[in-house]
């Protein structure tokens, strides 16, 4: 039997902490039902850069660290991002030009890891035949 993973995107994390936004009660509660329900989160080495990336531009690196160390705690394996990755990536970014640069890695590590659901805010992943997109803002 298949155990259900779940890869989550960067911006789950982001919305869940941040600023007030219309994805922040979502976003939190996607958070809160994989550690409540002990849902295998998968991320890769590059979900931890993004949140780092992130804070540091906006000179906010310790939250940023604390973020980071709050993901890597969630999750149930972090994934490295390989060159057969890169090169998918490459090439999904040439068949899917719309996707983001960062998401096309995110895709071409859980195709490449057979991981087929991701929990995100980004509607372009729905445009990546094998994906599913888990959408918080629909779970509730």
């Amino acid at each position: 039997m298949k155990i259900s993973q779940y890869f989550i995107d960067t911006n789950i994390f982001i919305y869940s902490v941040g600023r007030d936004h219309p994805l922040k009660s979502n976003c939190a509660s996607a958070i809160r039902r994989i550690r409540d329900e002990g849902i295998r989160a998968i991320l890769n080495t590059e979900i931890i850069q993004e949140i780092l990336y992130r804070y540091q531009s906006m000179r906010e690196l310790p939250l940023g660290i604390k973020l980071a160390r709050e993901a890597m705690a969630l999750s149930s394996k972090i994934l490295p991002v390989t060159e057969g990755d890169l090169s998918l990536a490459i090439k999904l970014l040439e068949s899917h030009p719309r996707i983001d640069t960062r998401d096309a890695f995110h895709a071409a590590t859980m195709i490449n890891n057979e991981i087929e659901e991701i929990i995100s805010t980004d509607s372009h992943f729905d445009l990546i035949p094998g994906i599913k997109r888990i959408d918080p803002a629909r779970r509730g």
